[in-house]
C-alpha cells in the first residue's frame, strides 16, 4: 500500500488536485514532464554540506560551551537530597495514652506528638511536693529552736550567773559568821575561866566561913552556960547570939556564893560550848556553801556551752540541705510528668511512626522519625580525584531529577573530613597483603541558595531526591 502510494504521487496524472503531490512533504514535486533531479545533483550536494556546517557549527559551539564548563566544574550524579533527621524517643518508661500526628503529616514546633499515661507521674509530683511542703516545716522548727535555744541558754546564763554571786555571798556571810564565832569563842574561853575563878574563889571563902560558924557557935554555948550559971551577965548572950548568927548567914552566903559561881561556871561552859558548835556548823556552811559555787558554775558552763547552739544550727542546716535534696527530687518528678508530654522539637514532617496506642514505651525506644521543613542540603560523594581545588562556599549548580528544567543553585557548605570507606563498620586496611588502589568518594555537603525561576518554597525538595551537582571549582 505505501509503495503504490509512492507511485502515484511520482506519477500524478494531469488534472489531479495539487495537494496531492503535496502529502509527500512540504517541498512540491516537479512539474508534468519536468526532469527529477539526481542523487548526485548540485542541490542536494549544496544543501547537504549547508547542512552540515550547520551541524559542525553547532558541535564547536556547544563542545566550546560543554569544555568551557567541564573544565571549570566538578560534577557527580552520586549525590543525594539529605536532612537531619530527628527521632522522636522517650525519656521515660511509660505507656501510650494517645497519639496526637500520623505519618506524612505537618507538624510544628512544640506540636503535641505522643501523650503518655500521666497518673504515675502526677502522683509523684505531688508526694515530692508534700515531702518539700513538711521539710520546709521541718526546716522553720528546727531553726525556730536554734532560737529557743539561745534564749534559754542567755537564761539560764542569767540564773547560773545569780546563782554563783548568791554562792558567793553565802561563802562571804559563812566566812564572817565563822570569824566572829572564833571571835566569840575566846570571849566565852574567858567567861568560862572567870567563872572557874570564882568558883574557886567562893571556895576558897567556904571553909572561913564555916570556921566562923563553929567558932560563933561555941562561943554562943558558952556564953549560954555561963549566963545560966549567972556568971555572966544575960546581954553578952544576946551578942552571942548576934554573932553566930551573923556567922551563919557568912556561912549560907558563902555555900550560896559557891552554887552560883558553879552555876555561872556551867553556864559559861555551856556558852562556849554552844558557840564551839556554832563556828563548827559556820565553818561546815563554809565548804556547803563553796560546793553550792562550784555547782552553780558547773550549771553555768553547761548553758553557756557553744555546742549546744551549734548543735541545733547543724540540725537546722541539715534540714536545710533536705529540702534541697527534696526540691531536685519534686523537679525530677515535674520533668518526668512533661516527658509524659512528647512535643514535635522541629518543624517538619512525620517520616515514620513506629508507635501505637496502649504500647509501653522504653527511654531511647525511636516512636517516629521527624524530617525537618527547612534546612535541607545535599550531600553529593565525589571522587578523590575531584575534590582537589574544591573550597567551602564556591558555587554549585544542582539539577533535581524530579523537576527536569529547573536550575537550582547552591554552595559547598563543608567537606568531609574523610572517606566513606572509613566510617563504614568493616573500613578496608591496604596497609598488608595484595594492594589494589580503588578511587575513594569524599561527601561534600551544599546547601540550597535560591532557584533561577521562582522560589525554592515552591519546589518540594525532600530527603533521598536524586541530584546531579556541578560544583565550580575555578
Amino acid at each position: 500500500m505505501a509503495g503504490t502510494q509512492t507511485v502515484s504521487t511520482t506519477t500524478q496524472a494531469p488534472g489531479a488536485p495539487a495537494d496531492a503531490g503535496a502529502r509527500g512533504g512540504d517541498r512540491p514535486g516537479p512539474s508534468i514532464g519536468e526532469p527529477e533531479p539526481s542523487a548526485g545533483s548540485p542541490v542536494k550536494r549544496i544543501a547537504g554540506i549547508g547542512i552540515g556546517a550547520i551541524v559542525l557549527v553547532l558541535a564547536i559551539v556547544f563542545g566550546l560551551r560543554y569544555f568551557a564548563y567541564a573544565s571549570t566544574h566538578e560534577t557527580t550524579d552520586d549525590a543525594t537530597i539529605d536532612a537531619d533527621e530527628v527521632q522522636v524517643t522517650s525519656k521515660i518508661t511509660e505507656r501510650v495514652a494517645r497519639i496526637a500526628v500520623d505519618t506524612n503529616q505537618p507538624v510544628r514546633k512544640g506540636q503535641l506528638l505522643v501523650a503518655l499515661d500521666s497518673r504515675d507521674e502526677s502522683d509523684r509530683v505531688a508526694q515530692a511536693n508534700a515531702a518539700v511542703t513538711a521539710q520546709r516545716a521541718q526546716a522553720r522548727a528546727a531553726q525556730e529552736n536554734v532560737a529557743l535555744v539561745r534564749d534559754t541558754q542567755a537564761a539560764q546564763d542569767a540564773q547560773a550567773n545569780g546563782g554563783i554571786a548568791q554562792a558567793r555571798a553565802n561563802i562571804d556571810s559563812a566566812a564572817s559568821s565563822a570569824q566572829s564565832s572564833a571571835g566569840q569563842i575566846s570571849v566565852d574561853a574567858a567567861g568560862v575561866e572567870a567563872s572557874r575563878a570564882q568558883v574557886h574563889a567562893a571556895q576558897d571563902a567556904l571553909p572561913g566561913s564555916l570556921a566562923n560558924l563553929r567558932r560563933a557557935q561555941a562561943d554562943l554555948r558558952r556564953v549560954t552556960s555561963l549566963v545560966s550559971s549567972g556568971d555572966i551577965a544575960a546581954q553578952q548572950l544576946d551578942a552571942a547570939r548576934a554573932t553566930y548568927e551573923g556567922a551563919r548567914s557568912a556561912y549560907s552566903a558563902a555555900q550560896a556564893g559557891v552554887a552560883t559561881a558553879t552555876a555561872n561556871l556551867a553556864q559559861a561552859q555551856q556558852k562556849l560550848d554552844a558557840q564551839r558548835y556554832a563556828a563548827s556548823s559556820t565553818q561546815s556552811l563554809v565548804g556547803v556553801q563553796q560546793a553550792q559555787l562550784q555547782t552553780a558554775q558547773g550549771k553555768y558552763l553547761e548553758s553557756n556551752a557553744s555546742s549546744r547552739v551549734s548543735a541545733q544550727q547543724a540540725q537546722a542546716d541539715a534540714a536545710r540541705a533536705q529540702i534541697v535534696s527534696l526540691d531536685a527530687q519534686l523537679i525530677t518528678a515535674r520533668n518526668n510528668l512533661g516527658y509524659t508530654r512528647i512535643v514535635s522539637p522541629i518543624d517538619g514532617y512525620v517520616g515514620q511512626k513506629n508507635v501505637e496506642i496502649g504500647q509501653t514505651v522504653s527511654p531511647g525506644a525511636s516512636l517516629m522519625t521527624l524530617i525537618p521543613s527547612s534546612n535541607i542540603y545535599v550531600t553529593a560523594n565525589f571522587k578523590e580525584t575531584q575534590i582537589g581545588k574544591m573550597r567551602v562556599g564556591q558555587p554549585v549548580d544542582i539539577n533535581v531529577d524530579a523537576y527536569k528544567g529547573v536550575a537550582f543553585e547552591g554552595h559547598v557548605a563543608n567537606l568531609s573530613p574523610a572517606s566513606q570507606n572509613k566510617f563504614s563498620l568493616v573500613p578496608a586496611q591496604n596497609a598488608t597483603g595484595n594492594f589494589v588502589k580503588v578511587t575513594q568518594r569524599l561527601p561534600v555537603r551544599i546547601l540550597f541558595d535560591r532557584v533561577k525561576d521562582g522560589k525554592l518554597s515552591d519546589y518540594h525538595l525532600r530527603p533521598g531526591m536524586s541530584v546531579e551537582t556541578s560544583v565550580r571549582v575555578k
